[in-house]
């Protein structure tokens, strides 16, 4: 038993101080910031171009970001295995060009920058280009004439004749020409805009980039129109009418020319994956210049591909809800409905924020446990009413989900992130315990569970947390030696230390 005490304590120990080594040597040596506070918000925007080849050369040409709107673009990373590879400068700007002779199987390309916005600065003021109608339809052209006199009417200058256009293109009900033009032409609204634009006389063009979004993944290119009052460059959302930039618009490119082009290929499609990063700009940009020389102790996971990083980013944040599950139930005694399913509930408040979270699942489990007590009655199999049960979770989440939108209660429609799985199984047990041990027992375990799961969450959601455990991931190795110290523990929870008070007394 000592032998069983001392190997622990030394494996444990090592894992700790292991961690926290490693830990150190980041900060000091590689300039890794201890706190969230030392940093910058740097986005990782991973481009991923897919295409299947049609036989013969192929070329690829993605228009590059030239870093507008006071973005600034700290680094560049292509992937061009089995391809020749340049970047191409020409009027436009910077655009990469993959070439190959031949090909004969689906390819995939990868681009890869470091970007943050030290100022928000506005796009530079160029003059108009000459507009360019296209020819219409009798009917499409009587039609947009019509439309035109009716909002000029309805307006007073330029930018309010454009956001009556975009506000009555994006009603419910529509004026009939407005709706006639949009069934119309088989161009996308954005560019049907552009069209009834050009026939009133003001110049526009898109503003196309990526809406960022931290751990999103298969993100598409967005437009924003923008259109020459006269005097200054109006950027207009055209999907909710919105005037200026949206803070969390990257702006990739500014014109109607095309991003993307592939020769010798079909079935094209450019992706994104994006993740936000709090370091510094220089220590993003000397990790990537020194990732080779410290690879051995470097456990940073910047170099892993960006959808990655946005999973590990959840990931990592996993092991201090199990060492709060851990302190709670063998330091202080706190009874809940299985050992780690308040680390599922706390992962699922965390895309729910708590309060709406909260609420979404004593609704939930409140209806699926009556569900479940009128299943009982049914005789069922375990297999049968567990699926049942998974079902009728479902349709519960549709319903909420259906109901949260047409009352306007956007928090709610992320139930879905609730695991359709854990909640099923806790309104099982939940159920099992009621019948076994009554009421009591349910409500004792039931909230105990959400206890925990919400003080994970408040760990989890910590600012200070969310930086160390991204960036120092190697303190899950201290975390674990933690954990290992105190699955030793044998003595008294502080609840049964309440809980025996009175022989203390007597004492």
């Amino acid at each position: 038993m000592k032998a069983s005490k001392y190997h622990m304590g030394l494996i444990a120990g090592s894992l700790f101080f292991f961690g926290i080594g490693l830990t150190l040597y980041k900060a000091i040596n590689l300039g890794f910031p201890l706190l969230p506070g030392e940093s910058r918000q740097v986005w990782t925007i991973e481009s991923k171009i897919n295409f299947k080849p049609t036989g013969g050369p192929v070329q690829v040409d993605l228009t590059l970001p030239q870093g507008l709107g006071g973005w600034v673009i700290l680094e560049e990373y292509f992937a061009s295995s089995g391809f020749g590879f340049t970047v191409v400068e020409d009027g436009r700007g910077r655009s990469a060009r993959w070439t190959r002779q031949n090909l004969d199987h689906s390819t995939t390309l990868y681009y890869k920058m470091q970007v943050y916005r030290p100022i928000d600065a506005l796009l530079e003021d160029i003059p108009p280009r000459g507009i360019d109608r296209q020819r219409l339809e009798k009917d499409q052209l009587a039609a947009t004439e019509r439309l035109i006199t009716l909002l000029r009417d309805r307006s007073s200058d330029d930018r309010s004749f454009v956001s009556l256009l975009v506000k009555e293109f994006n009603a419910d009900s529509p004026d009939m020409d407005a709706q006639f033009l949009l069934g119309s032409f088989e161009e996308p609204p954005l560019a049907v805009l552009q069209i009834v634009l050009a026939y009133a006389g003001i110049p526009a063009q898109q503003v196309r980039g990526i809406r960022l979004e931290d751990g999103r993944r298969r993100q598409t290119i967005s437009s924003l129109l923008e259109f020459h009052d006269g005097n200054n460059w109006v950027i207009i959302d055209p999907e909710n009418g919105n005037i200026g930039m949206p803070a969390n618009f990257f702006v990739w490119e500014r014109g109607n020319d095309t991003i993307l082009g592939v020769v010798g290929g079909r079935d094209s499609s450019l992706e994104f994956a994006l993740v936000s990063n709090s370091l510094p700009a220089k220590t993003v940009m000397g990790m990537e210049q020194r990732v080779e020389e410290f690879n051995l102790l470097d456990f940073s996971i910047f170099a892993l591909p960006v959808e990655q990083q946005g999973v590990f980013k959840v990931l990592l944040l996993i092991p201090v809800a199990a060492l709060v599950v851990v302190i709670m139930r063998l330091l202080v005694g706190i009874k809940t409905s299985g050992t780690f399913m308040p680390v599922l509930i706390a992962l699922a408040f965390l895309q729910t924020t708590l309060l709406p979270g909260l609420s979404l699942f004593l609704i939930l489990v409140s209806v699926g446990l009556y569900i479940r007590s009128w299943l009982s009655y049914m005789n069922l199999l375990l297999v049968s009413r567990i699926s049942a049960v998974i079902i009728v979770v479902i349709l519960m989440m549709a319903a909420t989900a259906i109901i949260s939108y047409k009352m306007g209660l956007d928090r709610a429609l992320t139930v879905t992130f609730f695991p359709t799985i854990i909640l099923a199984w806790t309104i099982e047990r939940m159920s099992i315990l009621w019948e076994e041990e009554g009421v009591h027992e349910v409500l004792v375990q039931g909230s105990g569970s959400l206890l925990v799961a919400v003080l994970a969450y408040l760990l989890m959601s910590n600012r200070l947390v969310e930086h160390l455990t991204f960036n120092f991931p190697e303190l899950i190795l201290s975390l674990l030696g933690i954990i290992l110290v105190l699955g030793r523990y044998t003595g008294y929870r502080l609840s049964e230390l309440y809980r025996f008070r009175d022989l203390d007394k007597q004492q």
